[in-house]
């Protein structure tokens, strides 16, 4: 379809509003000012407003914001607690015992419990402020190149009004064409456009492939009476049950303001059991005795679903290329053992900034000048924090002792181990065939405990997540050989597309009469966590995103 499209530029452009992209054009416009330099800077979020796609298990280490904006507090900064004890867990199915030692990468004691929507709202307002052009609802579709081919000189946002067939309605909008001379993707984990960038440009020369960890999160309203709130010990970590010890995953429950806890359950996706259900090892987490006894007569306000590029050191992308930089999430800026990524994300995008001060002042939008962002991470302290987990996340993928001995290695010799950058596999190939009466069938939460009110289905957690998507337009989810799906997939695996995603948008529907299968999508349903991107054996589904300003609209996760 040719379409006249109108072009902005600027000078710099940031793709997502998450806190690697907000910190960055916060520290952007510091240094402008601070050297006197008049910029033009846009940041659009694909998002209906700032925060609305904003979800993490958000304990603040508070070392970037507190060299961002040292006024922090009298800028009223969204903090609803602080950690004032950490409580480290096994379960097994019916009970529970604390670890008397806590790792030292899980201190958490004295910093901030947030909720990332609500602290990704008062950066964007600070941005504002400080002169940054933020465009909410606005999602980007398409990396734009110079005449080169390997110059990014911006990005195409979607286009609006389109039917089911992608034909304009009435209300057709074609999206704009955003240019700059440096854009910074900040799309979180597995960023649409910059997997597109990393298969046209090669973002991983002599890199492990990015593995990921899927977490669903809920805001949960307790009783007055409920002892948690009250409790010293108000940030909780878990491992063991449901998932056992060969599955690296666990949950997590900490306090929030106002008589309300945050719990969430981690899996990782290089989990080998087709027959695994996402949702259902969350509902189980949920109704152990232990977990269950903080909950109890509570009841959800909020649920999200999201992934997290775990993978740590040897999975960061090549962080610059010409006319672009990589931050936050979509360039594995997460600390696995110590379950927290957001510190590192501000600091990223804060790096970069100073790297994007120097182009500019150059004048040279290059490679090899915006390189010196890389140069600033590795002498950083999250370059430092990040490569001591460098092995984390491939020892985790380890079974029986051989895993603990591993990361009883790597503990004592600050990341090292017995062997340094040890391999990992991609998640889309760690699946093993399903098989009639296999004993890795997992069972089932109890069903009879999904009253509606704290123990929820899938669909009330879509809907719990305010998620919203006009029906009446292209599906943002390609599949793109459907008979694979109905017929290989399910034979080999059972289509396992069915069980990870948290949303229930694909089925597999039978025919009464022929048992003919069917894939059946929802793409309403879809809560943007892209695990189907990752996860799919075949690498047969490709996520998008779908028209700007839709998806979920978190408020308090």
């Amino acid at each position: 379809m040719d379409i006249e499209r109108e072009k902005i530029d600027f000078d710099v452009l940031f793709v997502g509003g998450g806190p690697a992209s907000l910190a960055g054009a916060i520290r952007l416009m510091q240094l402008a000012k601070e050297k006197n330099m008049a910029l033009e800077v846009a940041l659009i979020e694909k998002g209906a407003e700032i925060g609305s796609h904003a979800l993490s298990g958000a304990i603040l280490n508070p070392i970037a914001l507190k060299e961002l904006l040292p006024n922090y507090l009298e800028k009223e900064c969204p903090i609803e607690s602080i950690v004032k004890e950490d409580g480290f867990y096994f379960l097994t199915p019916q009970k529970h015992y604390r670890i008397p030692i806590v790792p030292r990468y899980m201190h958490n004691k004295g910093f901030f419990i947030i909720s990332l929507s609500r602290f990704t709202r008062w950066l964007g307002d600070i941005a504002e402020d400080l002169g940054v052009n933020i465009f909410p609802g606005f999602a980007g579709k398409e990396v734009l190149y110079a005449k080169d081919q390997n110059t990014i000189i911006g990005v195409r946002t979607g286009d609006k009004g389109l039917d089911k067939d992608g034909r304009p309605k009435s209300n057709f909008e074609p999206g704009i064409d955003l240019l700059a001379n440096v854009t910074v993707f900040g799309e979180g984990a597995r960023g649409s456009l910059t997997k597109d960038i990393s298969q046209k440009l090669g973002l991983f020369p002599n890199k492990m492939p990015q593995v990921f960890e899927s977490g669903i999160k809920e805001v949960i309203q307790l009783p007055d009476n409920n002892y948690f709130t009250s409790s010293n010990t108000n940030n909780i970590n878990t491992l063991g049950y449901p998932l056992g010890l060969n599955i690296p995953g666990g949950g997590f429950i900490y306090e929030i303001k106002n008589n309300k806890v945050a719990i969430g359950f981690l899996v990782g996706l290089s989990y080998q059991n087709p027959m695994l259900d996402l949702y259902d090892e969350f509902i189980k987490f949920k109704q152990h005795p232990f977990v269950a006894d903080i909950i109890k007569d509570g009841k959800v306000l909020e649920q999200g679903a999201r992934t997290v590029s775990s993978g740590g050191y040897f999975t960061i992308p090549r962080l610059a290329v010409d006319g672009g930089v990589f931050v936050g999430g979509c360039a594995a800026m997460q600390n696995t053992p110590g379950l927290k990524g957001v510190h590192l994300s501000m600091k990223s995008g804060m790096l970069a900034a100073e790297a994007i001060i120097n182009a500019l002042e150059k004048n040279n939008f290059t490679q090899e000048t915006l390189t010196v962002y890389s140069e600033l991470f590795e002498n950083s302290w999250a370059g430092k924090e990040i490569y001591e987990a460098r092995n984390f996340s491939q020892a985790l993928s380890k079974k029986g002792p051989i895993k603990w001995i591993h990361i009883g290695a790597q503990y004592i010799t600050n990341g090292r181990g017995f062997v340094d950058k040890m391999p990992i596999h991609p998640d889309s190939g760690t699946l093993k065939p399903a098989k009639e009466g296999h004993e890795d069938v997992r069972s089932k939460p109890e069903k009879k405990t999904l009253d509606g009110v704290l123990f929820v289905d899938k669909l009330t957690g879509v809907y719990l997540s305010k998620t919203m998507h006009r029906e009446d337009q292209p599906s943002h989810i390609i599949v793109h050989d459907k008979g694979l799906c109905v017929n290989e997939c399910f034979a080999t695996y059972k289509s396992p597309c069915t069980r990870f995603c948290p949303g229930d948008v694909y089925e597999i529907e039978i025919d009464p009469k022929t048992s003919a299968r069917r894939l059946k999508l929802n793409p309403s349903n879809c809560l943007h966590c892209k695990t189907c991107d990752i996860k799919d054996p075949y690498g047969n589904i490709t996520w998008t995103c779908p028209e700007g300003g839709e998806g979920p609209g978190y408020t308090i996760l």
